[in-house]
């Protein structure tokens, strides 16, 4: 038993390893359950009683010294790792992927920035709403269908509490609570009962426009169009208003804007009319004034709306409305240098 100690010991003493597997083979081989040291122990039980004390010191001196044995070339390991002056570690990651904004994002900003310079600031409301702010305020009739269930999500139909149908809501909080002049923008989601599809959805996005003050005409309104019109689509951009009904604004007009893929000639996209529509518009009904608290003799205003969706898809050609709310990273990837 001593003799095989010592043989085991002038062996530690000449151990090395290259790898950190070699290292590990080295552990194994001398450290673990089934390795030398501890068949050793094992034979230690056949020991004779008078030479238990000396052969058990001489084993626990072996245990430590392929112990420390193990850890010097550990160290050495670590330290050589530690000093190599390859690795960079500010360098960033690689490869780093750029993220991007949503296309709708995007679209969003850059109405924001338009609206922005004309003076125009942001205005925020609740997206769960009541039926004052979203209907009747507005002017719509008892029995307007926007009021029915099959239009509308109503979560508490007893008292009338309901999923914003439009942003049309944060104007009258706005008129409300603040006296003319008011110039606002009002960005934000909202939802309608409708089956989901490649041209609609049961939420989508708005941006609408409100303006209140003295003599406000609707050639103001003529010209804030064409600014924002040319700013979006370019300065060849042209524009006609056709007359149309909305309970909250009198007289009303549809805005189409002359088609960007064929200029006006006529091409499939545009059905062949030269025409795309993308907003509604008019001036805000006195009764709507009124309901605000604002006195209609004195002021007057204008108003536009518009689906952020139908702007993206006029700008960026995407033709499934669902693929804007699927986050789908191939779809977004597009978009990285859109801003």
């Amino acid at each position: 038993m001593i003799n095989k100690i010592k043989e085991l010991s002038a062996e530690i003493d000449s151990l090395k390893a290259q790898t950190k597997d070699e290292l590990e083979a080295l552990r194994i081989k001398y450290l673990s359950k089934k390795g030398e040291i501890s068949s050793l122990m094992n034979d230690f039980r056949n020991v004779a009683a008078e030479e238990k004390k000396e052969i058990g010191m001489r084993l626990n001196e072996l245990k430590n010294k392929v112990q420390d044995k193990i850890n010097e070339l550990k160290e050495s390991f670590e330290s050589i790792s530690g000093n190599d002056n390859s690795i960079d570690l500010t360098r960033t990651s690689y490869p780093y992927h750029v993220g991007a904004r949503h296309p709708l994002s995007i679209v969003k900003k850059e109405l924001c920035d338009i609206f922005g310079r004309l003076g125009f600031s942001i205005a925020e409301g609740p997206e769960i709403e009541d039926d004052w702010h979203v209907f009747t305020s507005l002017n719509f009739a008892e029995d307007h269908p926007a009021r029915d269930m099959q239009d509308t999500f109503f979560i508490q139909q007893g008292i009338d509490v309901l999923l914003r149908t439009h942003t049309s809501s944060v104007q009258t909080r706005v008129m409300e609570k603040t006296q003319p002049p008011i110039r606002i923008i009002c960005p934000g989601r909202v939802y309608r009962n409708e089956a989901i599809s490649y041209r609609a959805h049961c939420f989508f996005h708005q941006v609408e426009a409100l303006y209140v003050d003295k003599n406000v005409s609707f050639a103001d309104l003529r010209q804030t169009l064409m600014f924002v019109a040319k700013e979006l689509f370019g300065q060849e951009t042209k524009i006609r208003l056709r007359p149309s009904y909305f309970p909250f604004t009198e007289p009303s007009a549809e805005m189409d804007i002359s088609c960007n893929l064929c200029g006006g000639k006529g091409c499939p996209f545009c059905k062949h009319t030269g025409w795309v529509e993308i907003l509604g518009c008019g001036m805000v009904d006195p009764n709507v004034l009124e309901n605000c608290g604002i006195d209609s003799k004195i002021y007057s205003g204008y108003a536009l709306g518009m689906g952020i969706e139908r702007i993206t898809n006029l700008k960026y050609r995407v033709k499934d409305l669902r693929m804007f709310s699927e986050n789908d990273v191939r779809f977004l990837k597009q978009f990285e240098s859109a801003y």
